[in-house]
């Protein structure tokens, strides 16, 4: 049994060696996969034409991807807004839940889309997932994102739910949205969710981390290209230092605690390595897992890796409960 490290040091997790060399040809494998992808897909333009492609793309691999089985999909409109709870079929806890907010640079991902980290996380928690579709760059740029998520956190509140007993949870661009919507509501004085769970937050859109150039060549999600495009489309013009857009460099006094999820071989590592220091010296209690060979948000994917992460992020939140 692994000894339970300090929750303010980074956790690097490794297969049992027996089951290393199988697991790292299928990773191989899909590596090679998701880089052929990247390259077809022309994921750093932000052309309507090429903008629509990538979204409905993501829209099928939802449909096609997300595991399911044992779940309930049940789409919804907040204001108008697209929205789904996710929910297990078996007995589950129904007090907690988790606020879902999806990846894909603030210019694509979709309802959808969501689907599969929705069914997943309500699958290793055993929670309720409410996933919501806010509007997308360059049709809508900052602040809609964080307005949309404000408008789906009240409606939980509406419903009665308890904000410590709301997790929110984000991957990538989702993961800046959790971020930025607990200091907006901090801003307004109003109650935190009990925990955050970020899988690979884009944390930092000025890019100054030393991952974005180490890992150029080891990422097969993200390239510096796609990261300049879409900061460009959701911020033009802005300053991307700014907290409620890089909330790295915002101040985090008061947050509740916090699980960081990241594979060691994104662009992006920097950025949750980063987050992770700031928030040890707030004096939030916060935990690093990095992950070797993996990819961003390689939690999506049918990996034994990704299986023992979710695992994680269910153990995270039963912790004092």
């Amino acid at each position: 049994m692994e000894q339970k490290p300090n929750k303010q040091k980074k956790r690097l997790f490794r297969l049992p060696v027996d089951r290393q060399e199988a697991e790292r040809k299928r990773i191989h494998a899909m590596m090679g996969a998701l880089k052929a992808i990247h390259s077809a897909a022309s994921p750093d333009s932000m052309e309507p034409a090429d903008l629509e492609r990538q979204r409905k793309g993501q829209e099928l691999l939802g449909r096609l991807a997300a595991p399911m089985l044992g779940m309930s999909w049940e789409p919804f409109q907040i204001d108008g807004m697209p929205a789904a709870w996710v929910r297990p079929e078996r007995g589950h806890d129904k007090r907690h839940v988790i606020l879902y907010c999806h990846g894909g640079g603030y210019t694509s991902g979709n309802l959808g889309y969501a689907r599969i980290l929705g069914a997943k996380l309500a699958n290793a928690t055993g929670y309720e997932v409410l996933a919501f579709e806010y509007r997308l760059a360059p049709e809508h740029p900052f602040p809609a994102p964080l307005e949309d998520a404000q408008r789906a956190w009240d409606y939980l509140m509406h419903l009665g739910c308890g904000a410590r007993d709301v997790v929110v949870a984000g991957d990538s661009a989702g993961g800046n949205l959790a971020l930025v919507l607990t200091m907006r509501l901090r801003e307004e004085n109003r109650r935190l969710p009990g925990r955050l769970v970020l899988l690979s937050p884009w944390t930092d859109l000025t890019a100054s981390g030393k991952s974005y150039l180490e890992h150029r060549e080891d990422d097969p999600m993200l390239t510096m290209d796609y990261i300049q495009a879409v900061r460009a489309a959701y911020a033009p013009g802005q300053d991307w230092r700014a907290p409620l857009l890089s909330p790295l460099f915002g101040d985090f006094q008061s947050f509740p605690p916090i699980l960081i999820q990241a594979g060691a071989n994104e662009i992006l590592l920097s950025d949750s390595e980063g987050l992770r220091d700031r928030l040890v010296q707030a004096g939030v209690p916060c935990r690093l897992e990095v992950w070797p060979e993996m990819w961003h948000v390689f939690q999506m994917f049918p990996l034994k890796r990704a299986a023992q992460a979710m695992e994680r992020i269910g153990d995270f939140l039963l912790e004092d409960r």
